[in-house]
């Protein structure tokens, strides 16, 4: 099946759900080499007149240097049968694993840093913006820092602008 573009408006998912409940894939990729990891902790919407997504990664985790040196991040989701290998990429590291072998997703790699997954059903591709480290002095709800950052590993958080929206036909 081949992807189709469609305006960021038009999504016809919840958000909320792909998001929090069904998961992404982030990836990011520096030439032809790439990683990616489980996510669902992002954010989307309008920011600088521009349609945005806002994802979060710890230093500690092999994908931050591959957000740090691509100008481009991906999100992809995938429908139900794919929960294993969301799984499977969200506790092994890329480091030490070859996670394409593991899961079998296949990646498209691009010319230009981009990456993004043949079984994927919605594939969000951002250029980065912005990033920002949180910073424990700025909550306002002490509960967050205490029991989401207990080993003081604080998320950057990467401001990407949705440049292209892709769902399966």
């Amino acid at each position: 099946m081949a992807f189709r573009e469609i305006d960021p408006k038009s999504i016809p998912d919840n958000l909320f759900k792909l998001i929090g409940d069904d998961w992404m894939l982030l990836s990011a990729a520096c030439g032809k080499d790439f990683n990616t990891m489980t996510a669902s902790w992002a954010t989307a919407g309008v920011l600088w007149n521009k349609p945005v997504v806002q994802a979060f990664v710890r230093p500690q985790r092999h994908t931050y240097g591959f957000m740090e040196k691509s100008p481009y991040f991906t999100c992809c989701f995938f429908d139900e049968s794919y929960r294993d290998a969301l799984t499977f990429c969200g506790k092994n590291s890329g480091r030490d694993t070859d996670k394409m072998a593991a899961t079998g997703l296949t990646p498209v790699l691009c010319e230009d840093s981009r990456v993004w997954y043949e079984e994927a059903r919605l594939v969000l591709v951002c250029r980065k913006l912005y990033a920002q480290n949180i910073d424990p002095m700025d909550f306002y709800d002490d509960n967050i820092d205490s029991t989401v950052y207990g080993n003081r590993d604080y998320h950057r958080a990467y401001f990407g602008e949705i440049v292209r929206c892709m769902v399966k036909e």
